[in-house]
C-alpha cells in the first residue's frame, strides 16, 4: 500500500472540541475533585451570606435605633403637651386667684367675724393649695434685687438703687418657669 491510503480522515471541528475539553497545564481535570471547574465557588457564596447578613443586621440596628428615638421624641412632645395643657390652664386660673386674694385681704375688720366672710377665705385657702399641688409658686419681688426674667418694672421712684419697692402684680412660675412676670416698681437710687 502507499503512503495515500494509509491517510487519515480528520474531522476537524471534532478535533477542535477534543482540545477543549483537555485541561490546561495546571488545571485539574473535569471529574477530578469535587467534580467542579471552580473550585473556590462555596467558600464565595459563604462570604457573600456573611456580607448580606451582616447588612441585614446593621439595618435592623439602624431601625431599631430610630424607632427608640421615635418613641423617645413622642413621650417629650406627650410630656410638653401636657405641661403647656397645664400653662393655660393655670394662666386662665390666675386672675380669679388674684381677684380672690384682693377681696380676702380687703375685707373690712368688722366682717371678719361673718361666716360668708371666712367661706371664701376658706375657699382662698383651698384655691392657693390647688395651684401649689399644680407646681405653681409666687415669684419673689418685694425687697430683692431686680431680675427682668422674673419681674416686669412698670414704674420707678427714689429708694434703693435696682431694688423692688413694691409689688403691683403677683407673679407666678410653674414648675421653675416663670409664667407671669411680678409687675414692679424700682429703686432708682436716691
Amino acid at each position: 500500500m502507499s503512503d495515500s491510503t494509509d491517510e487519515r480522515f480528520v474531522d476537524k471541528r471534532a478535533a477542535a472540541r477534543m482540545s477543549e475539553d483537555k485541561p490546561a497545564a495546571g488545571e485539574p481535570a473535569a471529574g477530578a475533585e469535587g467534580g467542579t471547574p471552580a473550585q473556590g465557588a462555596p467558600s464565595e457564596e459563604l462570604a457573600a451570606e456573611r456580607e448580606k447578613a451582616d447588612s441585614y443586621y446593621k439595618n435592623w440596628q439602624r431601625t431599631a435605633a430610630d424607632f427608640a428615638n421615635f418613641k423617645r421624641r413622642v413621650e417629650q412632645e406627650r410630656g410638653e403637651n401636657a405641661r403647656l395643657a397645664n400653662a393655660a390652664v393655670v394662666i386662665n386660673l390666675l386672675p380669679v386667684y388674684d381677684d380672690l386674694d384682693r377681696a380676702v385681704t380687703s375685707v373690712d375688720s368688722t366682717l371678719a367675724g361673718l361666716n360668708w366672710v371666712q367661706g371664701v377665705s376658706a375657699i382662698h385657702q383651698k384655691f392657693g393649695r390647688l395651684l401649689e399641688a399644680m407646681g405653681v409658686k409666687e415669684v419673689e419681688a418685694e425687697g430683692v434685687t431686680f431680675d427682668p426674667a422674673r419681674h416686669e418694672a412698670v414704674g420707678k421712684q427714689p429708694g434703693e438703687e435696682n431694688k423692688v419697692l413694691h409689688v403691683l402684680q403677683k407673679g407666678y412660675e410653674l414648675q421653675g418657669k416663670v409664667i407671669r412676670p411680678a409687675m414692679v416698681i424700682v429703686g432708682e437710687g436716691s
